[in-house]
């Protein structure tokens, strides 16, 4: 799957996990330690803008804390699907894969930044369907290009501190299962 298709559908996925989401579902606790549905959700929408501000040339600085805060106000799913839409097409963009991104990381090509906003987008759609009680079930193809990106820095992102580390991947697990508990997620 091309990459810029890859996020469009990971963000529609996530759109539809985040669309079923009921008014009692958004202080539901999630699989990341400390963040409810609402939290998890406004950590997406952050992420979106900050892809539309960094993958078309702005540095962490220049952005500062703009997007600190709630930015879901009374219309999560609205607010979701504003910054989706502009995430998605700042990196339609001719040039957007081969330009650096300044992200926190290191300036690295829009491709590698893309790559990665699409894992986060994906994987944290799912925690907001395992929270609500919503479907879990990624659609394979996302799953396949989502690992696709995961698996060569499987032992990098375990050393980053940012995933749980002590997720037991069971030998028969399918694919969706290991891309899960590669990400510090116990499903189910």
């Amino acid at each position: 799957m091309d990459l810029v298709d890859f996020h469009r559908h990971a963000l529609e996925a996530t759109e539809r996990r985040i669309a079923a989401a009921g008014d009692d579902h958004w202080d539901q606790p999630t699989p990341c330690d400390d963040w409810d549905v609402r939290a998890v959700v406004n950590h997406i929408v952050a992420g979106n803008w900050w892809a539309t501000e960094l993958a078309a040339g702005a540095t962490i600085e220049a952005v500062g804390d703009r997007f600190d805060g709630d930015l879901l106000g009374t219309d999560p799913v609205a607010a979701y699907r504003e910054s989706a839409d502009l995430a998605d097409e700042v990196f339609r963009r001719s040039g957007a894969l081969e330009a650096m991104c300044a992200v926190s990381y290191g300036p690295v090509p829009g491709e590698v930044y893309l790559g990665h906003r699409c894992t986060d987008v994906l994987i944290h759609g799912w925690d907001v369907a395992a929270a609500i009680g919503g479907v879990t079930q990624l659609e394979s193809e996302l799953v396949q290009a989502c690992w696709a990106v995961v698996e060569p820095q499987a032992h990098l992102l375990a050393a980053s501190g940012a995933f749980a580390t002590d997720v037991a991947v069971p030998p028969d697990a399918d694919l969706q299962t290991r891309l899960l508990t590669t990400l510090g997620r116990r499903p189910r």
